[in-house]
């Protein structure tokens, strides 16, 4: 900041045009992180998260379930009212909303989506075999908009 006289609006002027030109100069690094953290400002408020509340793989069956013996791998997610269960098997991914309702849903790994498909009013979809990585379903209906939990299916 240089010296100047009080009365000179000039200089005054010249001062506050430098301080605007050095506040353009912000690093894109930083600016890249201020939007990503202004985004997640109310994801509480937008986005249901589904915690993973049964994996065949590791829990025991339920009373009174009868499994085909197919080595297929059931897994049922849950937040409030919204249940998320999916059947892997090695074709694809099957899967059902209930409440029921029509919409969305995109299948995502840490690199972007790898799937998506339509939830017919029943609340089933079909997807692709997944990847082996942690996979998130992020589903949208007309009802609510509900997430997975991160959780590798295969």
């Amino acid at each position: 900041m240089g010296s100047w006289r009080l009365d000179d609006d000039d200089a005054l002027l010249t001062e506050l045009r430098d301080a605007l030109r050095a506040a353009d100069s912000v690093p894109a690094e930083f600016l890249t992180a201020a939007r990503g953290a202004w985004a997640w400002r109310n994801v509480d408020e937008e986005l249901a998260v589904a915690q993973l509340a049964f994996d065949s793989a590791c829990d025991m069956e339920p009373a009174g379930l009868t499994r085909s013996g197919s080595g297929s791998r059931t897994l049922a997610f849950s937040s409030g009212d919204v249940l998320v269960e999916i059947e892997v098997t090695s074709t694809g991914v099957i899967g059902q909303l209930s409440p029921a309702s029509g919409g969305r849903v995109t299948a995502r790994t840490s690199r972007g989506t790898f799937d998506e498909s339509t939830i017919d009013p029943a609340g089933y979809f079909t997807l692709r075999v997944p990847p082996s990585e942690p996979v998130r379903l992020d589903a949208h209906t007309s009802g609510y908009h509900v997430a997975t939990s991160w959780v590798c299916l295969t």
